[in-house]
């Protein structure tokens, strides 16, 4: 029994962390609910400020992480016997599909790894973790972030994530690196098959049913765009899991009128109920920029459902209770940000691996 309490004990041992990039806070959230004390978060985007603080219990320092130094990122891991972590999402945009075949390398956000890794070198954490989208692997600066890592002398391990693996509601694929200085770390096993993937009825499913173009009166954030007229007429043509090519020829766009242009099927799409939803984007607010249409409603989903998707808990607040909700501030927020259970996904694994080794 005396051995039992000492390795209770040696489990509980505290995981300081910050989050680079962290956006509106949804990895930060997920570590949270893990027990991992993010102290603080860097990001450049004011908007998510207030999102972050005031579900977090974390500062906000709003700089650009290029110009972030080790003593900034010292400051809130403090010393002592603390397990100290750095984590981030940097941003993925030039490392996107949707973005292949062009030249991204001019970008200042191509850099942004590089960054990560100099704050790393210069701070020495006992845990590192990164998350981005899969085509990350595929560039030089992936190569030398993993490089530089087991250079300093961490263990690394790498998985691409399908969420719906472990629970997530939407088909997301996100590229999880961690890195140990203690022992081996890697991420815990799918908890879920694909007859269990939870669905988009299971998450959004009893929400109150919306017109487009209105907010609900007792959740403003249950607010859809306004589609056009065409647009109108083309969800109500729509088909769960169908696309553009299901619609009467007067309802088509001419840019897919081309002959033999049957890409980009998803676009003006709707979700099925019975499926986890695609991708949640900062541009899931529009009917035509993917499948995001309601399974059966004459609508794109919704703030409120896209925040859900995201597995942001229906009371994270983005914005202030006196402030105006402006749509794409808040898909913006929402779209970027790394779904929370995801966070959680990542957390849990840490913790599991501290227990062993710390």
């Amino acid at each position: 029994m005396k051995t039992q309490k000492r390795k209770c004990k040696k489990s509980l041992k505290r995981i300081v962390a910050i989050d680079l990039f962290c956006g509106a806070g949804g990895l930060t959230h997920g570590l949270l609910k893990e027990s991992v004390i993010v102290k603080a978060g860097f990001d450049v985007d004011p908007i998510c400020q207030y999102a972050f603080e005031a579900n977090n219990e974390a500062s906000f320092v709003l700089k650009d992480v290029a110009k972030v130094t080790a003593d900034e990122v010292k400051a809130f891991l403090g010393g002592g016997e603390d397990i100290t972590m750095i984590a981030g999402c940097a941003p993925c945009q030039p490392f996107s599909k949707y973005t292949q075949g062009k030249d991204t390398t001019k970008d200042k956000k191509w850099s942004m790894l590089y960054h990560f890794a100099r704050i790393v070198e210069e701070v020495l954490p006992d845990i590192v973790t990164m998350e981005n989208v899969p085509q990350l692997m595929r560039h030089k600066v992936y190569a030398d972030f993993e490089d530089k890592l087991r250079a300093l002398g961490y263990h690394v391990s790498s998985s691409v994530v399908f969420c719906p693996d472990y629970g997530l509601p939407q088909t997301r694929q996100r590229l999880v690196l961690l890195a140990s200085r203690l022992g081996k770390i890697e991420l815990i096993k799918p908890t879920h098959k694909p007859e269990n993937y939870k669905t988009v009825k299971e998450v959004i499913g009893g929400l109150p049913i919306l017109r487009h173009g209105s907010a609900h009166k007792e959740d403003r954030l249950h607010l859809a765009s306004k589609l056009s007229d065409k647009n109108y007429k083309r969800i109500k043509a729509s088909k769960p899991d169908g696309s553009w090519l299901d619609w009467d020829k007067e309802l088509v766009a001419q840019c897919h009128k081309k002959k033999g242009r049957k890409t980009y099927k998803s676009v003006y799409g709707r979700m099925s109920w019975d499926r986890p939803s695609p991708t949640i984007t900062t541009q899931f607010v529009g009917f035509g920029n993917g499948r995001f249409g309601h399974p059966s409603q004459g609508r794109a989903i919704s703030l409120r459902e896209g925040a859900l998707l995201q597995t942001f808990p229906k009371d994270y607040k983005f914005i202030k209770d006196d402030e105006p909700v402006v749509i794409k501030n808040v898909a913006r927020m929402i779209g970027n940000a790394v779904p929370v259970d995801l966070g959680k996904l990542i957390g849990r694994s840490i913790v599991k691996h501290v227990g062993r080794f710390a």
